[in-house]
């Protein structure tokens, strides 16, 4: 299809293998190295769960003692595979007996790479059939329930206690919502654990737990049937137990997960080798779940100037793509993020807003893109908060938008009330009824401001990219290119948990989750 920005195919076809080359020079330095989260990763997958005496995760217990014992680079699947066949104990008695201190799996006698893996074939099918059986449910809710159309009315709640969450959850999506985002207690991206069972307690969100989600989902599949169409779930599957989250979410049945690493590195300080590894393992899983991932570029406007720095929203997008393809993610779950975040004293904001949202559309025209609302220049004044979330609803049906994160009048004032998440979602309702085909009817003035913004921040993108793929990303994000933010090589939380892959090193989880069309 013709563009109606008038973008220059070559250019984005340049950015595109500049963002190629970029993701591969990086896949060489994941597939190098693991780290303890994926390594929990792996074990979770193998059915290890629960919590010992003191409330450790038993997954946290076994690597943090395999770490200990100088045996992190042998990882976990050898290491419990041979314990498997040594003992003939599941993978959850090992790590009840480690726990207990009564078996140290590292002084086992040893057995061949190839006899460890036969091992845990019995545990690994156990897994993948019950993630298999929650596909398949998504599956006939939407044949038999149906959802709603895109872009999909995405809200938040974040009352700290999952059981109000489901009261909350059930109201918005009675009001209209389709897609439920479950906001994550304030700083619980930096815990190199995840927290076990339900939760009561949480600032600025609810803890994220596997009983959180099993919860939910079975609130929003309650509610789904009774309002006739299939409600989705979102959570984050970031920070330093990125991948036990995604693998807790495939287990669940999550819908949508928030999956950035650069995000992690830039706004949480998380060291940029850990989590770039643990971000390889949690795509491959979400690619295999039909799970959409959200990357996190509209972040970078809260930290830089939107007009500014918009090119590096766009760059960013063609990287995560990217990393997504190696990850086996199909087109159609990669959620890449921008966001509506102009000064609104900007003249002409409007247009050059429009510009950004329908160039993203244009360049991945396949993503599901989430689009995310203005909050940098929200104030207390609600009425003009209101009128700034209609122009970004207007952009929105616009432009094409997938998942469509509604902004909130009250943005700047509080977590949002129930009636202040209806208005939202009566204001969306509203433009996108009003002006469901304005896409398909309108076309841009030839070499007018809303083109010539377009081609230029495509331009800046892949100049930006050549500079990326000539420097490394890692270079790059130490000299603070993206979102303003410079972050150390070695600096940043849980550099300690990164490792160097040893001989007998196999992952059985990555190759099957990647064998899928």
């Amino acid at each position: 299809m013709k563009s109606k920005l008038n973008l220059d195919p070559k250019v984005v076809d340049s950015a595109r293998a500049h963002a190629a080359n970029i993701a591969h020079d990086m896949q060489e330095f994941i597939d190098r190295h693991t780290t303890v989260s994926t390594e929990r990763t792996i074990l979770r997958l193998l059915g290890v769960d629960g919590v010992d005496d003191v409330d450790n995760p038993l997954p946290n217990v076994v690597v943090d003692q395999i770490k200990e014992a100088g045996a992190l680079p042998t990882g976990v699947a050898y290491l419990i595979g041979n314990a498997v066949v040594q003992t003939g104990k599941t993978p959850q008695e090992i790590a009840e007996e480690m726990s207990a201190g009564k078996l140290e799996i590292t002084k086992l006698p040893t057995c061949s790479q190839e006899e460890a893996a036969k091992a845990l074939e019995p545990f690994i099918n156990a897994t993948f059939d019950r993630i298999d059986m929650q596909k398949a449910k998504r599956e006939e809710y939407l044949k038999r329930i149906g959802e709603g159309p895109e872009p999909y009315l995405y809200v938040i709640v974040a009352t700290g206690n999952i059981y109000e969450d489901v009261v909350q959850a059930q109201a918005a999506a009675r009001q209209g919502a389709d897609i439920i985002a479950v906001i994550r207690t304030t700083a619980q991206s930096l815990l190199d654990y995840v927290p076990y069972g339900p939760t009561t307690e949480g600032f600025g969100g609810t803890y994220a737990t596997q009983e959180n989600f099993r919860i939910m989902r079975k609130a929003l599949d309650e509610v789904s049937e009774e309002v006739g169409r299939y409600i989705r779930l979102c959570n984050y599957s970031s920070g330093m137990c990125m991948p036990e989250i995604a693998a807790m979410g495939a287990l669940e049945r999550l819908d949508v997960m928030l999956n950035d690493a650069i995000y992690g590195i830039l706004f949480r300080d998380i060291n940029m080798q850990r989590t770039l590894v643990d971000q390889f393992m949690s795509r491959v899983i979400i690619g295999y779940c039909g799970i959409i991932f959200n990357s996190g570029e509209d972040n970078y406007l809260t930290t830089d100037d939107a007009i500014e720095s918009a090119h590096t929203v766009t760059a960013s997008q063609f990287i995560n793509e990217q990393f997504a393809v190696l990850a086996n993610i199909p087109e159609n779950q990669m959620g890449l993020g921008h966001a509506f975040e102009m000064d609104p004293a900007t003249e002409d904001g409007f247009l050059l807003e429009l510009s950004q949202a329908i160039m993203a559309r244009e360049i991945f025209p396949n993503a599901r893109l989430k689009y995310m609302p203005p909050t940098k220049f929200m104030t207390g004044n609600i009425f003009r908060g209101h009128i700034q979330d209609a122009l970004f609803n207007l952009v929105a049906i616009w432009s094409g938008q997938s998942l469509q994160l509604l902004g909130m009048l009250t943005e700047a004032i509080h977590t949002p009330h129930m009636h202040d998440r209806y208005l939202s979602i009566e204001n969306a309702k509203y433009i996108f009824n009003n002006c469901k085909h304005i896409g398909d009817e309108v076309t841009f003035k030839e070499g007018g401001i809303i083109q010539s913004r377009a081609q230029e921040v495509l331009a800046k993108a892949d100049a930006l990219l050549a500079d990326v793929e000539k420097d490394g990303l890692f270079h790059t994000i130490e000299q603070g290119k993206f979102g303003g933010v410079k972050r150390p090589f070695e600096g940043g939380h849980g550099l300690e948990g990164v490792c160097v892959k040893g001989a007998n090193y196999f992952n059985p989880f990555i190759e099957r989750f990647m064998d899928h069309e």
